[in-house]
């Protein structure tokens, strides 16, 4: 956990070298689909609806290419996670991007390993240059760990 706040701080510090960096916030709700396995009867997924909200950067630094790390407070019924994806972004056109990266996701209360590192694909629309929408979807690689799917919005400040 420790670890991943201070990369997390690292890229905020680091950003500032870039001319082109913005800052903001985005929240939402999320799927989490859960792999259960029953005996010889296979997978059986189950769905748990939750929120989460936090802050990003976008730090442009080609012409079509960002990146854009991100600090998610997610919680799911009764558990919890901070979940800091680092992204590369490309821009297919000025409205519409894709995002892919690892992500860091510490979790409070639900498994006894708590550091997983998973990968997060994202796909991003802009309405305004300020607002957006974002789907994204977290997989999870181990077979306790859940795979999530992100819908919300994104606000440059």
């Amino acid at each position: 956990m420790k670890k991943a706040v201070l990369l997390f701080i690292f890229v905020i510090a680091f950003s500032h070298i870039y001319a082109q960096t913005d800052f903001g916030i985005k929240g939402g709700l999320n799927i989490t689909f859960f792999k259960v396995v029953e005996g010889d009867f296979g997978t059986n997924p189950s769905e748990e609806i939750g929120y989460y909200g936090g802050v990003f950067l976008d730090m442009k630094f080609e012409d079509k290419l960002h990146l854009q790390p991100e600090l998610l407070y997610i919680h799911i019924r009764d558990f919890q996670f901070l979940n800091a994806p680092i992204y590369l972004e490309y821009d297919i056109n000025k409205d519409f991007h894709i995002l892919v990266g690892p992500s860091l996701n510490y979790f409070f209360d639900f498994f006894s390993n708590k550091f997983k590192v998973r990968v997060d694909m994202s796909l991003a629309y802009n309405f305004t240059t300020n607002l957006d929408m974002h789907m994204k979807y977290t997989i999870g690689f181990e077979e306790l760990s859940p795979n999530v799917l992100f819908l919300g919005l994104g606000y440059r400040l």
